[in-house]
């Protein structure tokens, strides 16, 4: 029978395909047919050319608020924060904590806007992206999130996290602002419980935040043990404590990075603790100089995504949303370069983080939702090698409005 689709992509190359071509065809906003030959036409059609054609890309980890606030700062945190074996980390939280004084609602908007555009040029349509929430902050963070996720709703999905960079215990007035970004509308609690001045204050940080997602039936994102610091032991507190709550699977850990530093049977005893909670481990190497052990993790069992986290802030000075490039600079600081490292990789920026933050349907598979990347390579490797953005993005069953997206990033003074 002849079908009468509303996009019809041609001779694309499927992800372990062995060469084969496929069409794809989309129909009111998902995946209406794979074969590898449709019959029927597109309203739009699109020649993939024989290239790579997969799922969108997801980034599980950015500072929304912080993008491009590095020219508004100097540079001390920086180089706190990944000097001396992030021995200073903590220090250089509390340097870049200072840009916060100067936080508005209207220049964070517009700052995330160009963020936002970019992440869509280069087919990044699902971002868990982070507001500070303080005294310094306030919910001001919160609030110009809470508009770009409204905005770009329909074109890249945005999970708005509530997050208590300066801590909980030690940060007076933060519990109670944490709980109104949550009423405002925020979709994750997000704490950092190692920056507490004590175990017992870290424990009292991660009570709070599970305590608020259980209120606002909201899952959890941890930036843990973030220093060069092997005593640090929050990433267990967190999975011991989703485990206690039942938020198996609602729990997701970023950072990580002491976890390098750990002896290898406390990591191997972690990593079963980490698949009993059903905690996945957002990874951004790029961003500092330890990291957690992904090959470990891995191999053991446990889910792996890798993220942005920054775009030239006080924390690291690129970033551009393109989370093949993050994935590039992976395979080199990780030393996955074999093509079956290359494929995980590849899987840690598409469905291994769309698994982690809980999207519904996420795939290249009859019935799903059409959120699709058409490359200009024909295979992971290549794609990784050039890292360029995709010459077609499909959003929500819909060809993206590239123009649109430029002239945003074009007003903020970007470059795609």
């Amino acid at each position: 029978m002849t079908q009468t689709f509303d996009i019809a992509i041609r001779r694309a190359r499927l992800r372990g395909s062995a060469g084969r071509y496929a069409d794809i065809g989309i129909k009111d906003g998902r995946i209406a047919a794979i074969a590898p030959r449709l019959d029927g036409s597109g309203a739009a059609e699109i020649d993939a050319r024989g290239n790579l054609v997969t799922e969108s890309f997801v980034n599980p980890h950015l500072h929304l608020c912080k993008v491009w606030t590095l020219p508004m700062m100097e540079e001390e945190a920086l180089r706190a924060y990944q000097g001396e074996g992030m021995g200073k980390a903590l220090s250089g939280i509390e340097l870049a904590s200072k840009i916060k004084e100067k936080y508005a609602e209207g220049w964070i908007v517009e700052n995330a806007r160009r963020a936002v555009a970019l992440a869509a040029l280069h087919g990044n349509l699902h971002i868990r992206a982070f507001a500070d929430v303080d005294a310094k902050a306030r919910l001001e963070g919160v609030k110009a999130l809470l508009r770009v996720r409204d905005e770009f709703r329909g074109v890249v999905d945005l999970q708005v996290v509530a997050f208590a960079q300066d801590g909980i215990v030690r940060e007076p007035g933060a519990a109670e602002l944490m709980h109104q970004a949550m009423a405002l509308g925020a979709d994750v609690v997000g704490g950092i419980p190692w920056i507490e001045l004590t175990n017992d204050d870290a424990a009292a940080h991660i009570r709070t935040c599970f305590d608020l997602a259980a209120e606002f039936n909201k899952d959890v994102s941890m930036l843990l043990d973030d220093a060069g610091d092997p005593d640090l032991r929050t990433l267990e507190m967190m999975a011991v404590e989703a485990i206690r709550r039942g938020w198996q699977g609602r729990a997701l850990a970023h950072h990580c990075r002491a976890m390098s530093l750990y002896p290898a049977p406390y990591v191997q005893r972690l990593a079963r603790l980490l698949r009993t909670a059903g905690v996945a481990v957002v990874t951004d190497p790029h961003t500092g100089p330890l990291h957690a052990r992904v090959k470990e993790l891995r191999a053991d069992g446990v889910r792996v995504c890798l993220g942005q986290d920054d775009i030239s802030d006080a924390y690291y000075t690129f970033g551009r949303n393109n989370m093949l490039e993050v994935a590039f600079l992976a395979a080199h600081l990780l030393w996955m370069m074999t093509r079956q490292d290359v494929a995980a990789l590849y899987d840690m920026i598409t469905v291994e983080p769309a698994k982690a933050i809980n999207l519904d349907g996420f795939g290249l598979s009859v019935g799903a939702p059409a959120n699709l990347v058409v490359l200009d390579r024909p295979d992971e490797v290549e794609a990784l090698r050039y890292h360029s953005p995709p010459t077609h993005v499909i959003s929500h069953g819909k060809p993206l409005d590239a123009a649109k997206m430029r002239a945003m990033v074009a007003a903020g003074g970007g470059a795609a």
